[in-house]
């Protein structure tokens, strides 16, 4: 059974994501989505919320599971018998950092690949932080994530305003 990973902190996720995550669902019998926390980061939602979205936006890809853990990606991939890392790109700066993290991550797993899908062209300059972006500002959102995570930022923005 061929197996990967999609880490990410999925802060919120969007229809990129869910590209990703639903062609990679083609090419491997399972698809484990894990949040795997990142000390450099700030949440904008919690990781229940997170994990949340991303349950119901996979409802429908029966072979992907959802996750978080606190440990490195490559250790999160052996502990789950995955023979894959995946990872989204959407630019030549995203190339070159996941260029760098896939070099890492073959140091540490020589067994374990990462596998680069890049961005559908619709989807190719949507991320987290410009979606949190464009919401602190009014702007709709729609095209871009599901309604739930819609909502959900909407609901933020105006407890930033209470």
């Amino acid at each position: 059974m061929k197996k990967a990973i999609f880490p990410g902190s999925f802060d919120p996720i969007t229809n990129g994501h869910y590209d990703i995550i639903e062609r990679a669902s083609k090419l491997f019998d399972e698809v484990i989505v894990v949040i795997l926390e990142n000390s450099e980061k700030k949440s904008t939602f919690s990781i229940e919320q997170r994990l949340d979205f991303i349950r119901h936006a996979c409802k429908s890809l029966d072979n992907v599971n959802v996750d978080s853990d606190s440990c490195l990606t490559v250790d999160y991939a052996r502990k789950k018998g995955a023979h894959a890392i995946i990872r989204g790109v959407r630019s030549v700066k995203d190339y070159e950092y996941e260029r760098d993290i896939a070099s890492i991550n073959k140091y540490m797993a020589k067994d374990i690949e990462t596998i680069l899908l890049f961005s559908s062209p619709e989807q190719s300059f949507v991320s987290s932080s410009v979606i949190r972006e464009m919401v602190k500002y009014g702007q709709d959102i729609s095209l871009f994530v599901t309604k739930e995570v819609e909502l959900a930022c909407k609901e933020k923005l105006i407890e930033c305003y209470l």
